[in-house]
């Protein structure tokens, strides 16, 4: 009860004798705790000889910024100790939230009261510091702080312009400091293809300053999920690394070692490195979840610089990825990760039943010999298909499911792929997007083209709710692409040329052949009495399976030989050479096929003048012929010479040049706009990437390539082709199907056809919701291709009308048909407008046509339909020139009716008039117009 009492007189009488002993003080009596408005300040101070007393605020900010603000100052004079009372007038922008007076502030990291006594006077900045004292204020974040009551209300305008600020004003900055690298799965081939990821400078002041102090003490972590199904065939496989501006491996790499072990990498400062192997073994068949932690050293100073180079998830240029897939990985650049687990990777035992009953037929049919997997997997497929062929709704599809799982299950990664299709548009069965999703997964791991397609287009448009990610789709663009470029080097009866039919061009669908069929035929007897050009199209039709014709190298190589050796066509000549350069359907002969080529070459044809330069760099070795020749095709437009000189300057080969990243650069985008696959696919792989100090990085453009390049692949092609056969066959279900596969890849031909096909409906094999939902879904699609088919169009603005009566949107998709010079799209804004709907201005300026905005209805239907009758169509002459024929009859009415009341002629009118409304009645419902 007494020691506290004592303890206060001790520390009073302590407190007496310190100011007894040192006058010179200053001290902060009852500081606040936070920065706050109008605080009732007490300062104790006193001094030897006159001074001055400094009331400071001192604010640092994080952008590593220190500020220091004068609050109050005033005189000391020799005495006794004093106490002075103040209000603590602090900076509205330390104290209370932004508003439309009071400014916003940077980050407050911290703010200090400081009292110091200080000889000379105020003015003097050089006078010493006698004594002072500190209080620190917690800083409050500025979305806590209060409002601040203002006694005058804004002006109006004042107050709007700050509201204005406001929404245009980013609140919260999506800058975060966790990165997500992948946000998805990725099925990886373990192949040269991954992803490709940079990472952009901070726009905060706060973030890129820390950012930057951070390059040389890196304190962060990279957190991943793999699912590995077979360990690497390398010595080491790529999981995730990080390549600099020149492409030398950086902080950090991550690989996996052909033991099933993680191998790790590091750079530090002065181009040190280190490395060291985890002694845990990666497991196979179970997702394992990986955190690779920096703190600033390992074994010598770290050095990680993220916006420079770029980071690669999976297999690259120069290393192969790991076969099974990538779970999301984070970067977290101030953050502590979950610790490392490996999980099982959960399936669903299928039922067998019913290949368990195959497996018996087949040893039966072979012998008793034992079946593989893989066989039974193909029976089950191929007797699905059966069965589909022979139903006549889509009612059969529920039933095949079952077996394209199994066969999915059994190895049959094209079952996969149909099955993914089949639950993500819900034909027949119930739609399962993340079922469909998965499965998709499990078909591209395994390297089936159609699903990597799938899954590019997936992640390009992030349909059926899967995340979009340029970055991830170019992965998956990019792994067909490439190999398509390979598969073209080997044709097979499992790859046919890529060819964009339209199921409403009648035309083309009448020149679809086969061998037996009388066009074949025809070409065949040309061929023989030495029409070039009918060698060449059965040559190319049987070397690349075209327009319905099997593939078949032997055969198309003996109408080459025989277009080069009778007839000495250079484009035989060229195709004969090449041929027997590649040893394709007949024995490798170098010297017989130089000898073509410089025959067709003396007849100026610039791929032979290419396949001659060719030559002269991979046999001869004489680069400087080479290049001549290749820069004389160039000048011709041959892409293939572009492409070779690319390749000359990025390899450093072209006489008397260093190796030049940027013109080589230039030479490939020259190649893959003149159609080159494997240009197009360097131009997207720069782009990805970008040049430093030339070309920056593009992942949307570099995506728009890789998805060229890879929907010229064969197995595409053979998909295309046998939907068309089952369309010609009247087998309306499999061609949908097969139609379905190539759409839900992206490809705006098929999405067409499936609309199409949905429209027509024949026989009803679809369910009328599913077929207008159908329609309206593939039409759409097909709009926003890069080519559209103008049918489309027509379509979907009938559709705009027909649905919701949206004049607005009907006109522009009639607008874009029209522009294509599409009949039906000028004689549709003709009713539209004859429906009194005003057309919109920004149309008629599209089309050519403003100074008719405000005129009379009657010129802007006559324009319309003048343009409609002469646009060259043997079809639409005669509705559109009835419809113009319309216009001038009711024109002329109009300016004469008082002249021919009384006239014959109005009898004539009066006849006529009914029998020509009625013809245009019926023009118009037979679906060409839109009545």
């Amino acid at each position: 009860m007494y020691c506290p009492r004592l303890c206060k007189y001790a520390v009073q009488f302590c407190l007496a004798i310190q100011i007894v002993c040192g006058l010179d003080k200053v001290i902060i009596l009852n500081p606040p705790e936070e920065p706050v408005s109008n605080h009732l300040l007490k300062v104790l101070y006193s001094c030897d000889i006159p001074a001055i007393v400094q009331l400071e605020c001192v604010i640092s900010f994080d952008t590593g910024k220190t500020s220091t603000l004068l609050l109050r100052q005033w005189t000391c004079v020799p005495g006794r100790p004093k106490v002075r009372s103040l209000k603590l007038s602090l900076p509205d922008w330390l104290v209370y939230q932004a508003d439309w007076i009071v400014p916003d502030s940077q980050w407050v990291l911290s703010s200090v009261l400081r009292a110091l006594l200080r000889y000379g006077g105020p003015d003097d900045s050089d006078a010493s510091v006698l004594v002072q004292d500190v209080a620190t204020l917690r800083p409050v974040p500025s979305l806590s702080r209060p409002h601040k009551q203002h006694q005058l209300c804004p002006a109006w305008s004042r107050q709007m312009l700050s509201l204005n600020q406001k929404t245009l004003k980013t609140q919260c900055p999506v800058e975060n400091e966790t990165v997500y690298l992948l946000s998805s799965i990725y099925a990886s081939t373990g192949e040269n293809f991954g992803i490709t990821k940079t990472l952009r400078a901070y726009s905060s002041e706060v973030l890129e300053y820390l950012r930057l102090k951070a390059v040389s003490f890196p304190w962060c972590i990279f957190s991943i999920w793999v699912f590995v199904t077979r360990h690497c065939q390398q010595s080491k496989c790529g999981v995730l690394y990080h390549l600099d501006s020149d492409d030398n491996y950086d902080t950090p790499a991550l690989f996996l070692t052909s033991s099933g072990h993680l191998h790790v990498q590091m750079n530090g400062e002065s181009g040190a490195s280190s490395a060291f192997l985890c002694t845990f073994k990666v497991p196979l068949g179970q997702w394992c979840h990986f955190s690779l932690m920096l703190r600033g050293r390992f074994r010598h100073d770290l050095v990680l610089d993220d916006t420079k180079g770029y980071f690669v998830i999976g297999g690259g240029k120069y290393m192969r990825g790991v076969e099974g897939f990538y779970g999301p990985l984070v970067y977290y650049r101030n953050r502590i990760p979950p610790h490392s687990t490996c999980e099982p990777w959960e399936t669903t035992i299928p039922q067998r039943r019913h290949a368990a009953k195959l497996a018996r037929l087949l040893a039966f049919k072979h012998g008793g010999r034992e079946v593989t997997p893989a066989s039974v997997g193909r029976a089950l497929y191929s007797s699905s298909l059966r069965k589909l062929g022979r139903a006549s709704s889509i009612g059969a599809v529920s039933s095949i499911l079952p077996l394209l799982l199994q066969a999915g299950c059994l190895g049959h990664n094209q079952a996969l792929h149909l099955s993914s299709v089949l639950y993500n548009t819900g034909l027949g069965v119930q739609k399962q997007p993340d079922k469909a999703w998965l499965l998709a997964l499990m078909a591209a791991q395994k390297d089936s083209r159609l699903a990597l397609l799938h899954l590019g287009h997936l992640h390009h448009q992030g349909d059926h709710g899967v995340i979009q990610d340029p970055d991830l789709a170019f992965a998956y663009y990019f792994n067909i692409a490439k190999q398509t470029s390979l598969d073209r080097l080997k044709p097979s009866a499992k790859q046919k040329f890529v060819e964009s039919i339209y199921l409403n061009h009648e035309e083309e669908l009448k020149l679809q052949t086969n061998e037996n069929h009388h066009i074949f035929q025809w070409l065949k007897l040309q061929a023989r009495n030495g029409a070039a050009e009918a060698e060449q199209a059965i040559g190319r039709m049987l070397f690349w399976g075209q327009r319905g014709v099997s593939p078949n190298i032997q055969k198309a190589v003996r109408h080459y030989e025989r277009g080069a050796v009778r007839l000495e066509d250079p484009v035989s000549m060229y195709d004969y050479a090449i041929v027997l350069i590649q040893g394709q359907g007949v024995e490798k002969d170098i010297p017989r096929a130089v000898t073509f080529l410089k025959k067709a070459v003396e007849q100026g044809f610039a791929p032979a003048i290419n396949a001659l330069g060719w030559y002269y760099e991979q046999i001869e070795k004489d680069y400087e012929r080479a290049v001549q020749l290749w820069e004389q095709a160039d000048r011709h437009g041959s892409p293939d010479a572009a492409m070779n000189l690319g390749v000359m300057y990025s390899q450093g080969l072209y006489p008397g040049k260093a190796a030049d990243q940027f013109t080589a650069y230039k030479y490939y985008k020259k190649s893959a706009q003149r159609g080159h696959i494997s240009g197009a696919l360097l131009v997207s792989e720069m782009w990805a990437t970008g040049i430093p100090g030339h070309v920056d990085r593009h992942p949307s453009d570099a995506v728009l390539w890789a998805k060229w390049a890879a929907e010229h692949n064969g197995y595409l092609g053979s998909v295309l082709r046998k939907a068309l056969d089952s369309y010609l066959k009247n087998d309306m279900l499999t061609s949908l199907l097969y139609y379905l596969m190539a759409a839900e890849s992206g490809f705006a031909v098929a999405q067409f056809n499936m609309a199409y096909l949905c429209e027509q409906n024949r026989g009803g094999f679809l369910d009328p919701a599913f077929a207008a939902r159908c329609m309206k879904r593939y039409y759409n699609l097909t709009i926003q291709s890069e080519n559209p088919n103008t049918y489309a169009h027509i379509r979907m603005g009938d559709l705009f009308y027909e649905e919701g009566k949206d004049m607005l949107s009907a006109a522009q998709m009639y607008k874009l048909a029209a522009l294509r010079n599409e009949p039906q799209g000028w004689y549709n804004l003709g009713v539209l407008a004859e429906e009194g709907y005003r057309l919109p201005l920004s149309v008629l300026i599209e089309l050519g046509l403003p100074t008719l905005y405000l005129t009379d209805n009657n010129l802007l239907l006559t324009a319309l339909y003048r343009r409609c009758r002469d646009s060259e169509t043997t079809d639409s002459y005669l509705p559109c020139s009835l419809a113009l024929f319309n216009v001038y009859l009711q024109s002329f009415q109009k300016d004469y009716s008082a002249i021919l009341k009384v006239s014959s002629a109005v009898a004539v009118v009066v006849v006529a008039t009914p029998i020509f409304f009625m013809i245009l009645g019926v023009l118009r419902g037979r679906g060409l117009f839109l009545h």
